[in-house]
C-alpha cells in the first residue's frame, strides 16, 4: 500500500510514562500516536466539530518493538494512505532520538483506521476534498 509522510514531530519520554518494569507503558504508546494524530489534524485545520463533521478512530494497533526509557526524546513519524469512500489508514512509526539528535531504530510502529463522521447524524458520509487531496493516490488495479 502507498503511504505518504504527512507529519513528524519529538516530544520527550516523561518520567510518568515508566510503569513498574522501568519502561514505557505500553498503554503511553497509544498516546504518543495520538498527541502526533491530533497535531497533524489541528495543521490541516480538520479537528472534530461535536455539532458537524470529522475524524474518528474506529480502529487503533501498536507494534513493540523495542524498549523506551526515560530519559529520552522521541520522533513520532505520521504516515497516510489512500482514501476510501469515508476513511483512510494512518501509521505511526516511533523512533527514539540518540545523543546527536538524529532519530536512531524504529522502536514501535502502530496503526489506525480513522474515518469522516458526521456527528449529529453518528454515520459516516464521505471523507471531504480537502482531506482527500491529501493522501496518497489508490494503487491502480492490477
Amino acid at each position: 500500500m502507498t503511504q505518504r509522510l504527512v507529519h513528524t514531530m519529538r516530544m520527550p519520554i516523561r518520567w510518568g510514562d515508566m510503569d513498574a518494569m522501568g519502561h514505557v507503558n505500553n498503554t503511553i504508546y497509544f498516546r504518543y500516536f495520538e498527541t502526533a494524530r491530533i497535531a497533524w489534524f489541528d495543521q490541516i485545520d480538520c479537528a472534530p466539530d461535536a455539532g458537524g463533521q470529522g475524524p474518528v478512530i474506529i480502529s487503533a494497533n501498536c507494534s513493540f518493538l523495542k524498549q523506551l526509557t526515560y530519559p529520552g526524546e522521541i520522533e513520532v513519524r505520521t504516515l497516510v494512505g489512500p482514501p476510501g469512500c469515508s476513511s483512510f489508514g494512518m501509521t505511526h512509526e516511533i523512533r527514539l532520538v540518540g545523543a546527536d539528535g538524529e532519530p536512531g531504530a524504529l522502536h514501535a510502529e502502530g496503526g489506525a483506521k480513522v474515518v469522516w463522521v458526521d456527528f449529529p447524524a453518528q454515520k459516516s458520509v464521505p471523507l471531504p476534498e480537502p482531506i482527500r487531496a491529501l493522501l496518497p493516490a489508490p494503487a491502480p488495479d492490477a
